[in-house]
């Protein structure tokens, strides 16, 4: 692929618009015209910021950037994928106009004029060039599979499905950043809304969706315990001390943990950072505290989401799909 030809996805919720129109369109209307703003990364930063005064700050970065790319990144000549929901089609076309704001258009007013090439069905291309596609970003350069893209225009270009199935390395490489990106996902949703004694009932509930039995201490906590938990009714008893910080865990926070428990108990340390060296060397040290890191959490969630709170789910979105794995 030419180093000054680049290949961009993008994603809409009206495929007639992108196909009948022949252009490409993102919305963000509130922002105006695009072309008014500064042509730098910082100046976007700081009109979506303004305009969009409940942003969360991590998304920040991310919506200006896929504005700032669409106006500025995306060149007349670059080539654009275009996944189309309604017709399960791959659109690939070829940018052919500059930015413009159209203000008579009701949803989508960022646009750019294109000529649409080719459509193709979606089994023609390979695993990992559609999970690239199917970015949760509404519009992003295609990097790994771009030449696959490339080559779909050329008159010998032939169904890679077929390929598809010797492909098992980058089908297995795919599925673990799709898996990663999830897991990062709910350690951002967890950082974003359980900062403190939220955390405490969530843990609390996640321990009962995996059989436990669960008391929360009151609000200051106990010696330290935020969760008393039993597996039944019997011993032994697990105490439970929950953190939200950002910051890693240290020997002294385990020691002072270990220090509130009774002979016979056990212990569970729940972060959402991780712990320091000394940290897991004393955890290793004493095998009847276990330490769970933010993304060990993470997977629990994952494996007892079906079993979880219903409002626990809410602020939490997961879908259990399917993808194919290498065997």
């Amino acid at each position: 692929m030419s180093e000054e030809i680049k290949v961009w996805g993008i994603h809409t919720y009206d495929d007639n618009l992108f196909l009948k129109e022949n252009v490409i369109a993102i919305g963000w209307n509130e922002m105006g015209d695009l072309s008014l703003i500064e042509k730098d990364r910082e100046a976007f930063k700081a009109k979506y910021t303004e305009v969009y005064k409940d942003a969360k700050k991590g998304s920040i970065p991310t919506c200006a950037g896929m504005l700032y790319r669409f106006v500025n990144e995306a060149k007349v000549g670059d080539y654009v994928v275009f996944p189309s929901k309604s017709n399960r089609e791959v659109n690939i076309g070829q940018i052919t106009g500059e930015y413009r704001y159209d203000a008579e258009e009701h949803d989508y007013v960022q646009k750019r004029d294109v000529k649409w090439f080719k459509h193709f069905k979606r089994t023609f291309f390979s695993q990992g060039a559609l999970y690239e596609i199917g970015a949760a970003q509404s519009f992003f350069l295609v990097k790994n599979y771009a030449d696959e893209f490339l080559s779909a225009l050329e008159k010998d270009f032939k169904n890679s499905f077929d390929k598809e199935l010797a492909e098992n390395d980058v089908i297995a490489e795919t599925a673990d950043e799709i898996e990663q990106a999830t897991r990062d996902y709910v350690l951002k949703a967890l950082f974003t809304n359980f900062k403190g004694y939220p955390l405490e009932n969530f843990v609390a509930n996640l321990l009962e969706a995996m059989g436990y039995k669960t008391t929360v201490s009151k609000q200051g906590g106990d010696n330290g315990i935020d969760i008393i938990a039993y597996k039944d009714e019997l011993p032994p008893r697990i105490l439970v001390q929950v953190k939200s910080q950002n910051k890693d865990i240290s020997e002294t926070v385990v020691q002072s943990f270990k220090g509130a428990m009774l002979n016979g108990d056990y212990g569970l340390f729940v972060t959402l950072s991780d712990y320091t060296p000394n940290a897991k060397i004393f955890l290793e040290k004493n095998p009847i505290i276990k330490g769970i890191n933010g993304y060990e959490l993470v997977d629990l969630i994952i494996k007892y989401y079906d079993k979880l709170n219903e409002k626990y789910q809410k602020v939490i979105p997961l879908k259990r799909v399917y993808i194919p794995v290498s065997v």
